[in-house]
């Protein structure tokens, strides 16, 4: 392994990191496979990455999976996106596809769901600069099976189990004396609960919901060094919702998400995740309040059955903890048993990796 072919897998590292943790003036917590955190569905994208407290789509897998307890129909989700466009790198793309069914004889919902981060081809070449001929396609994926049911007319809880492959090199890296495979791979689970009240006051009947996901518990991930593994992107979410408006062809919710990152990091080493979980929560109030990443959003449709929406949202990070901050538009269209939905990103900042993020979703309901 040459230096130079060593210093391409850092590098891919790094935009992985970004991926999710772009930083200008402040410092944030790096893992491993980041592009877990990612916010898939078109939809939720454009109300500025708030869907743990509405769900109710197969997108739930991702945001809220106790989400599918409320749903019947079965449903295919795909959503596309030309990651990191502010990069200007063609070959990086980032695809979600999501299915779901609601079984009676299991008294729930089922879900599965495949996350996939193309990074591109890699050309390796020897330390005069010589490309060897060894060219690689880097690539990280996800796939995920998950269960949900109602405790409650108005509380369902669900489970995801996850396997997580990352292959940023095929062959063997060998840093120092340490010598791995360049591909890692883990395993993770999620515990989620979702609220909707279907009795109490009528401000708060049939109009609030209030969502948690605990996402990404599981072990670390290795690519060299046992010692040195990065741990998953273990995250708490919280969500609320709220319709504001509905009649028979106008329906408004807005939405409020916030989370936080439970891992415990100093330089090469970490916490476990079921440590870091209470280990994480440092720096006292207002260093608690910092690593918090919060969002609102909001969504109307218009039409009976719903036709047109329209949705918008503000995504924000401390500048000491990552310094993400941007602007979510989206439109959605449905029509019969189909749907399609667009998102965009404005990240304030010409020159910002995710300025004009593009995502484009479609779904099947049958």
């Amino acid at each position: 392994m040459t230096n130079l072919k060593l210093a391409k897998i850092i590098f891919l590292c790094l935009i992985i990191i970004i991926t999710t943790h772009f930083n200008t003036k402040g410092q944030a917590v790096s893992t491993g496979v980041p592009f877990l955190l990612i916010g898939p569905n078109s939809r939720f994208a454009g109300m500025g990455e708030t869907g743990t407290a509405i769900a109710d789509d197969a997108s739930a897998m991702h945001w809220n999976p106790a989400g599918l307890a409320f749903q019947d129909m079965t449903e295919i989700n795909l959503t596309h996106s030309p990651w990191l466009a502010g990069l200007g790198m063609s070959d990086l793309f980032y695809d979600y596809l999501a299915a779901k069914k609601h079984i009676k004889s299991l008294n729930g919902t089922i879900g599965a769901s495949l996350t996939y981060l193309n990074i591109g081809e890699v050309i390796t070449t020897d330390e005069f600069g010589n490309r060897t001929g060894q060219d690689y396609k880097a690539y990280e994926f996800a796939f995920a099976v998950g269960y949900a049911t109602k405790l409650s007319p108005g509380f369902g809880v669900g489970i995801n189990t996850r396997f997580i492959y990352s292959r940023l090199s095929p062959n063997d890296v060998k840093v120092g004396s340490e010598t791995g495979s360049g591909t890692g791979y883990s395993v993770a689970f999620d515990l989620a609960g979702l609220y909707k009240p279907t009795t109490g006051p009528k401000l708060i009947k049939d109009k609030l919901s209030f969502g948690f996901n605990l996402s990404n518990l599981g072990p670390k991930i290795t690519y060299v060094d046992a010692d040195q593994a990065d741990p998953l992107p273990t995250q708490i979410r919280i969500g609320l919702g709220y319709k504001l408006l509905k009649t028979e062809n106008n329906d408004l919710t807005i939405t409020a998400d916030f989370s936080k990152l439970l891992v415990n990091r100093t330089g090469d080493s970490s916490d476990p995740f079921y440590k870091a979980m209470f280990t994480s929560w440092k720096g006292g109030i207002s260093g608690i309040a910092k690593s918090i990443q919060s969002s609102i959003g909001a969504e109307y449709w218009y039409g009976n059955p719903k036709l047109i929406a329209l949705r918008a949202g503000f995504f924000y990070e401390d500048p000491s903890n990552g310094n993400r901050k941007y602007i979510t538009l989206g439109v959605g269209i449905r029509y019969s048993l189909y749907g399609f939905d667009f998102s965009y990103i404005n990240t304030l900042e010409e020159e910002h990796p995710l300025a004009n993020t593009l995502r484009f979703g479609i779904l099947v309901n049958f």
